[in-house]
């Protein structure tokens, strides 16, 4: 043992675990830049608060000397790893900051609206500070580094690629798990396609994307990024606006697993090994029966057609890097042998497949993006080094700062006087040599599980702690989802072994009866009344191999028999109508896997998952709170993966500063070096209730259906337009907004003037006609002037009548002031208002559907929230989510009135969504309820209801979007029943506001009731 620097358990903390207690690891909104972070001091965590982001570094273990075990070697590995700094990665971080601030000079146009787009303050659904930089950081590579000179930057990035892979421009990013790499995928998809569609000739995009995975979990759930998905991240997660995302439907993706890439047999060679031995005669060429590998490359990529250079994206791409040469080979126990072996296989079959399809279709680039990118053990690099092509990151000490994902605790102390760190923080090392080895003979026995007393004793300990959450979460009603418990074993005798402790085990008697052994922990006994449970608690997988695709092993198949059948038992009893035999066994594992903790599915009932080997990544399931580690740890790589099972959280809810309230995940026999948050252990925090809202299917007389409306297109009954002007339409210019005099002092000297007497020296026609422009352009298309050659004169008419009637220039502000673009753009929307409101009621404005989905419906309706709910009568769903009081007064209302029929609380998750412009920048509104009118026995109303509080300029852009473009563009469609438009403003009076709109025969002129 090293004797420098204190004890070893002090020193095992790369972050501390010392006497500092941090009641609140959170400092930053996670929709900015992290502006603090706490101060790590030679002895680990301390409690002062930098102000000032974390810089970008990582923890390199020092090899230990070789004579020495390989626990021991495991231990001094933690213990003194040094902390380097990521220098590109900060350079690279300071230049895009710089850039940032500059308002992202450089770009092309299309960059630059889906930029603006996506940092929009005013979105209704915030994109993480860390998505935004990571895709910032690719962009200003691609299209700016070189320009501002720093093309030094990509210069270095193309020579550690010639060096580490040859043939291809990889670049990659850092984002720790649960911070939604998902997103940033959909985001360089974006950027990329929209770019090349809208200019073909620039070499710098592809809409051609080939998503490759480490397995089929993830290859599915992948999914959303294919832009016709209906439940596609473009539209959930608002990437794009409904128009860009019709283009997108241009773009060709492939998503596939990397075993895709594996040289499978020709069909015409579907023969013996032997027949094949025969065939290729002595020392013969068996490759000669498989695939070549422009063969395969046709296989995974046949869907992209005859598309060239394709962008290539990794998903946990640090399973993908060429192998170097090692001048000695490390040395490995028996499991990390062959842990090895799969990763290097895993890299192999990774590497290679990119390089064919390099050389068959071309590469643009490769974008990879990875938790942890680092080399694992048996690459032929150090084991944890850093992918020199890393380019930005945002780490677990950062996700966790800025609340992103759950804080990881680990014991810090305990009454045990033997060892130099906590018993179950370094579990494996204590008990190791008391498990089963891989293939041991009493695996499939009937024998009682024995368990090492340390381990048994760790079970307990955690399981009391989560007995404490589980009835805590219980206590949350009806609703609440229950907590997950997992176990990551080192192989499936252990595994097998520690799941029969757990959910209990069976023997056969002397007689032929069956005798079933409850479990040792009551809430994940698969046993009831003597019995397997229907549904178990507690289930058994190797995630390794059904997410592969290439089936289970005999062995597993035979200690996973039991769960195996109550599955399919219970799917039978879900499904009448699907075929359970039908079903593969790994299909099946997969879908109870992939539903833990959803209700109605497979994997609602689980409590308790035991894995041989890693869980799957991409494993999604929010509701871990306890994890036992039982393998070895390396590595600081291999513990940041297992707990990254654990680090999604459950809400993401800000509180009125914008910050998440912090959530744990409590974490045995993983020597996980972190933060240590105050009461290891404790009792937990009380959960948020949870609510199901859903559509139920007995109110389907109450399903409302509403329009999917991406745009309008203005269709013109005669060749002339006029305009109705009101107060709405009027424009206030005044030195509140905008200064036309400044007066510049220095400490000593003269003063000076600065003023805007330039643009007011600007000739009245010179704006009338600038303004027309703007208008016909932004409004009408932008070859509308060319196409109605009689439209512009009109629309200057109209303009020069609003110059002099609704312009108003208050203190010291003119007319031409309207040429500022801010302005300009207010203005043409008034005007192109005035131009609708003059024919409403007409068939002229009509509404543009999605091409993909145009109707949205109430039913199919089902999501979560920690929102508190009114519960709901007339409506097709179960609950009306309420964001404020108000809304509670308003469904109260609704309920109480005849005349509505059905109503329904609008949210994100009920879609319906109405696009709207405010001064040149497209958003989106979501309204707040839909309500169903009855007028008589046979005639009704849909109204789209919104309550409206403080005046904002945002609300009334919201509002005359809806009452002047949405309501008769979509009225003008004639299949989706008449709607109007109703603002409440008082919630009070709510019923006698909607009678009187309702009931006035404007209103039934509009809407045709």
């Amino acid at each position: 043992m090293p004797k420098s620097g204190g004890s070893f358990g002090q020193r095992l903390n790369n972050f501390g675990v010392g006497d500092v207690v941090i009641e609140n690891p959170i400092l930053n909104t996670p929709f900015a830049e992290p502006t603090r972070h706490w101060h790590i001091g030679k002895d680990g965590i301390t409690d002062q608060i930098v102000e000032k982001r974390r810089r970008s570094t990582y923890f390199i273990p020092i090899p230990p000397p070789k004579k020495k075990t390989q626990q021991l070697a495991l231990q001094e590995a933690l213990t003194e790893e040094r902390e380097t700094e990521n220098e590109l990665i900060n350079q690279i971080r300071q230049v895009v900051g710089e850039w940032r601030l500059g308002r992202y000079q450089g770009v092309t146009p299309t960059t630059r609206t889906l930029l603006e787009y996506w940092t929009d303050p005013g979105r209704e659904r915030r994109l993480f500070f860390c998505q935004i930089e990571a895709v910032e950081t690719v962009i200003y590579l691609a299209e700016v580094a070189d320009r501002f000179g720093q093309g030094w930057i990509r210069q270095k990035l193309r020579l550690e690629n010639e060096a580490h892979n040859p043939g291809l421009y990889r670049l990659a990013v850092k984002m720790a798990t649960g911070s939604g790499k998902t997103v940033v995928i959909a985001m360089l998809i974006a950027w990329q396609a929209l770019n090349k569609l809208a200019n073909q000739q620039d070499a710098r995009f592809s809409d051609t994307f080939l998503i490759v995975t480490p397995g089929i979990t993830i290859k599915d759930r992948l999914r959303v990024l294919l832009p016709n998905d209906p439940q596609n991240y473009y539209e959930e997660r608002d990437i794009l606006r409904p128009d860009q995302l019709v283009r997108l439907q241009q773009a060709q993706i492939v998503i596939t697993n990397f075993h895709a890439f594996s040289l499978r047999e020709k069909p015409e060679f579907n023969a013996s090994s032997l027949t094949k031995k025969v065939l290729a005669g002595p020392g013969g060429d068996l490759t000669r029966f498989k695939e070549s590998p422009g063969e395969m490359v046709r296989r995974v990529c046949r869907a992209l057609g005859t598309k060239k250079n394709v962008v290539v994206i990794n998903d946990e791409a640090h399973h993908c890097y060429r192998e170097r040469p090692q001048i000695e080979e490390q040395a490995f126990g028996a499991d990390e042998r062959e842990e090895v072996k799969r990763n290097r296989e895993t890299a192999r079959v990774w590497i290679s497949g990119l390089t064919a399809v390099a050389k068959k279709l071309g590469v643009r680039a490769v974008y990879d993006l990875s938790a942890t990118p680092f080399f694992l053990g048996g690459s032929g690099y150090p084991e944890g080094d850093l992918f020199p092509w890393v380019i930005s990151d945002f780490s677990l000490v950062d996700a966790i700062e800025s609340g992103i994902v759950k804080i990881p605790r680990v014991p810090v102390s305990s009454n045990q006087v033997s060892g130099d760190m906590p018993a179950y923080r370094d579990l494996w090392r204590r008990i190791r040599m008391d498990l089963p080895k891989k293939g041991a003979k009493s695996l499939v026995g009937g024998t009682e599980p024995y368990l090492p007393k340390l381990l048994e004793t760790a079970l307990m300990s955690l399981y009391e702690n989560y007995a404490l959450y589980h009835n805590v979460w219980r206590g949350a009603g009806e609703h609440g989802m229950p907590p997950v418990f997992i176990v990551v074993c080192n192989n499936t005798a252990v595994s097998k072994l520690v799941h029969d402790y757990i959910a209990g085990w069976q023997r056969t008697l002397p007689d032929g009866a069956v005798a079933i052994t409850p479990g040792a922990l009551p809430l994940f006994s698969n046993e009831e009344h003597g019995a397997w449970r229907a549904r178990p608690r507690t289930m058994l997988i190797d995630s390794a191999q059904i997410d592969s695709g290439a089936g289970m092993d005999e062995t597993f198949k035979r200690v996973a028999r039991n769960e195996i059948d109550e599955f399919k038992a219970d799917l039978r009893q879900r499904f009448p109508d699907r075929n359970a035999d039908e079903i593969t066994d790994e299909d099946l594992l997969r879908e109870v896997l992939n539903t833990v903790g959803k209700p109605g599915r497979l994997g609602e009932s689980i409590l308790c998952v035991v894995s041989v080997s890693m869980l799957t990544e991409g494993w999604d399931a929010n509701t871990v709170t306890h994890i036992l580690g039982i393998r070895a740890f390396g590595t600081q790589l291999l513990c940041e993966q297992v707990v990254g099972r654990g680090l999604r959280r459950m809400s993401y809810e800000p509180d009125v500063n914008g910050m998440f309230a912090p959530e744990y995940a409590e974490v045995y026999g993983v020597p996980f070096s972190f933060i240590p948050a105050a009461g290891t252990l404790a009792q937990p925090p009380e959960p948020k209730i949870h609510h199901s809202v859903r559509a139920l299917p007995e109110r389907a007389a109450l399903e409302i259906r509403f329009p999917h409306v991406i745009g309008y297109r203005y269709e013109l009954p005669a060749e002339r337009i006029t305009a109705t002007f009101g107060d709405e339409t009027k424009l206030v210019l005044t030195t509140d907004d905008v200064p036309t005099e400044t007066v510049l002092d220095p400490i000593v000297g003269e003063s000076t003037k600065t003023n805007l007497d330039a643009l007011r020296g600007r000739r009245e026609q010179e704006v009338a006609f600038f303004l027309s422009k703007r208008v016909v352009e932004s409004q009408f298309g932008i070859d509308a002037a060319r196409e109605r050659p009689w439209l512009f004169p009109q629309v200057l008419e109209i303009v020069k009548r609003w110059m002099r009637e609704c312009l108003i220039c208050k203190d010291n502000t003119f007319p031409q002031m309207v040429l500022i673009a801010e302005y300009s753009y207010a203005a043409a929307e008034r005007i192109y208002k005035a131009i609708v409101r003059s024919t409403v009621g007409g068939t002229r404005l009509v509404a543009r559907l999605r091409d993909y989905d145009p109707i949205g419906t109430t039913a199919g309706v089902s999501f979560d929230t920690t929102k508190n709910v009114y519960e709901a009568r007339k409506s097709h769903l179960n609950y009306v989510v309420l964001d404020s009081g108000w809304e509670a007064k308003v469904a109260e209302a609704l309920e109480a009135m005849p005349e509505v029929s059905a109503y329904v609380k609008n949210d994100d998750r009920v879609g319906l969504r109405i696009p709207y412009t405010i001064e040149g920048i497209a958003r989106v509104y979501v309204p707040d309820f839909i309500i169903r009118w009855r007028f008589g026995e046979d005639r009704e109303v849909f109204a789209i209801v919104e309550v409206t509080g403080e005046r904002r300029k945002e609300k009334a852009a919201k509002a005359s979007e809806a009452r002047d473009l949405w309501v008769p563009g979509v009225n003008a469609l004639l299949e989706f029943g008449r709607w109007a438009f109703v603002e409440i403003t008082d919630p009070n009076e709510t019923e006698a506001l909607l009678r009187a709109h309702l009931a006035d025969p404007a209103i039934h002129a509009t809407t045709g009731a």
